[in-house]
């Protein structure tokens, strides 16, 4: 008598997606090491006037091109669109100038491989971070307590790019800032919108190069951001009826 074994789950498909600009310092490791942990990684080069896009490609990235510097929202859109047209079932984005740790991807796509949620973050305050800048220390706990205030889903970092999403979320998420205020946008509407978030220790490495934009700038940017997606996910539930999150 052969006794048949239950079918085996299908392996889903991860891509790591890469939205950059003027990383060509760092994005060939990045994309080499990434590798290693998903089934294929997508670089979006955002206008970059070096040659991030031509070490990508050689590392082994399928990439996009942007003519001109749209912003790290544009970038990430462009991800997200690549990701749909692949087909992937886990999508992951990290930055490209060498802060995140790739050898992280797995923990990061473990909770949606096991269906435990759609947006997993990879929070720099549940892991070792101890190098990390006092004053981008302060910017992320603002940003982030502007996002939980009066919510009952909450987060530890409102503010970590290096995520995993899940297809069905993807399919759902519409990014329209262009700036950095994406990464609140996306926290807001899968909250809205239901999507189980969770969070994962990371690792962050801060060095000199990691980072072109004005501190200052940015967190003023992506907190008045924050106040504008509240207020009007605020108008739209109590238009509707719908319950805080």
């Amino acid at each position: 008598m052969t006794i048949k074994q239950p079918p085996k789950s299908p392996t889903p498909k991860v891509i790591a997606a890469i939205p950059c600009y003027n990383e060509a310092c760092f994005i060939g490791e990045i994309v080499r090491k990434a590798k290693e942990y998903v089934d294929l990684v997508i670089v979006v080069d955002d206008g970059s006037s070096d040659i991030t896009s031509l070490v990508a490609e050689i590392a082994g990235a399928s990439v996009v091109c942007h003519k001109e510097n749209g912003g790290a929202g544009a970038a990430t859109k462009s991800c997200f669109e690549a990701a749909r047209a692949e087909r992937a079932d886990i999508v992951v984005t990290l930055d490209g100038d060498n802060q995140h740790t790739p050898e992280d991807i797995l923990r990061l796509i473990a909770p949606i491989i096991k269906r435990e949620a759609d947006l997993v973050i990879g929070s720099r305050f549940l892991g070792d971070n101890g190098n990390m800048p006092a004053y981008r220390k302060l910017g992320i706990e603002v940003i982030t307590w502007l996002f939980n205030i009066g919510s009952t889903v909450k987060v530890s970092d409102g503010q970590s790019c290096f995520r995993a999403h899940s297809r069905r979320l993807i399919e759902a998420i519409t990014i329209t800032e262009s700036g950095f205020g994406f990464s609140v946008q996306v926290l807001t509407q899968a909250r809205d919108k239901g999507f189980i978030i969770a969070e994962q220790p990371i690792s962050c490495l801060y060095h000199s190069e990691s980072s072109t934009t004005n501190p200052v700038r940015h967190g003023i940017g992506v907190a008045l951001t924050v106040v504008k997606l509240r207020f009007w996910s605020l108008m739209r539930r109590l238009i509707g009826g719908e319950n805080s999150a």
